[in-house]
This record gives structure tokens, sequence and C-alpha cells, in this order.
């Protein structure tokens, strides 16, 4: 895809929705912290459904550690992998109290520091808690980036470095939450909304 039609994209797609944010919920940067980490081989439907109760139990590092992975675990048994998320997520509590004074770091290295938190849930938390121009690269970002042409490539850190060089400044900052939501809802794995989309006719693979 030109540049141009590149600045054209994410133009559409703010004009749909100038402030695009995730779709999973919290009120905290600690909360959304747990959320991601949560979200892992998840949806985020399942998260929320979950999460309430947890935040209601546990809405610090301090009183997540009070609650203990077995207390944790109770909250979350409904999600995927909650055995070892809720580990990762005491752990993680523990860490953020010893070393952070019981905030959320707002540095890459320090994030991916923490238990369950990887290259991808240190973007979103960058992006959506601290405002940082960092695209997490999911299934949908890298589906869209593929077919697109925005940005191909082989793997997640190819896509997600092709991004960060190919979209335009002033659409940096949303440009992760575009991405998933237009991937999860219009240019979906199966069966894409081609006949929806208001890119469409930006994208070189439609006919194909």
């Amino acid at each position: 895809m030109s540049p141009e039609s590149v600045r054209s994209f994410f133009r559409r797609l703010a004009e749909a929705d100038p402030a695009p944010s995730t779709e999973l919920e919290y009120a905290t940067a600690f909360e959304l912290l747990v959320a991601v980490i949560l979200s892992a081989q998840a949806t985020d439907r399942s998260v929320n459904a979950a999460t309430p109760g947890l935040f209601a139990a546990a809405p610090t590092p301090r009183a997540m550690i009070g609650l203990g992975v077995e207390g944790v675990r109770e909250h979350i048994r409904t999600i995927g992998l909650f055995n070892s998320k809720a580990r990762n997520l005491v752990r993680a509590a523990e860490m953020l109290e010893e070393r952070h004074g019981g905030e959320v770091p707002r540095t890459r290295e320090a994030l991916e520091a923490l238990p369950g938190v990887g290259r991808k849930t240190a973007n979103v938390v960058l992006n959506t808690a601290f405002g940082e121009e960092t695209i997490a690269v999911d299934t949908h970002i890298f589906r869209v980036s593929n077919r697109t042409g925005i940005a191909p490539g082989r793997n997640v850190r190819e896509v997600e470095d092709g991004l960060l060089a190919n979209v335009p400044a002033e659409y940096r900052r949303h440009a992760h939450h575009w991405l998933i939501l237009h991937g999860r809802y219009t240019c979906t794995a199966r069966n894409p909304r081609c006949e929806e989309c208001r890119v469409a006719d930006l994208c070189p693979r439609i006919g194909l």
C-alpha cells in the first residue's frame, strides 16, 4: 500500500472513531495490566466477565498479594490458563510493590520484567495507560497489516516495525486500536466484510 493510501486508510478510520480504546474494562493502570495479562489466549469478553469480582477484591498490588494465588484463582477460573495466570498476577503484584512502590512502571524494560508480561502486553499498557505511540501486534493486527499491505511481515516483530515506520505520525497514537477493531469486526479472518468496509477501495487484495 502506498504512503498516500496508508494515510487515507487511517484518516477514514479516525473519522469513524476519533478516540478508539481497548474493549477490556478497567479503571486504573494496574487494572489494565491485570486485564491484559489475563487476556492472553482468552477473549476480552471472558476477561471482562471475570475482572469485576477480582478488581473488587484486589484493586491494588498490595490487595492482590493479600488475596494470594488461591484467592485470585477463584476469581479467574473461567479464563484459560487460570492457574499460571493466578501465579503470575500475584508475583507481578509483589514485584510492583518491591521495585516500583506499588505503581505500574512506564518503561518497556520494567514492564517486561514482570511475570506474564511480554512485548505485546507491555505495548498495550504503554499505549493505553500512558499514551505512548506503541503498537501491540495481535492476530487481528497481523492479519490486517499483511492482507492490506500496510505493513507486511513474516512475524509480529516485522509487522510492528513496519507499522511504526509506515503509519503517519498523527495517527500512530491510536493505530493499535483502529487496526484491532477493524480486524475484529470488519476485516475478519473468515468471510471479511469487504462490502461494509470503509477502506475497501484502498485494499490491494479486493477481488483476489
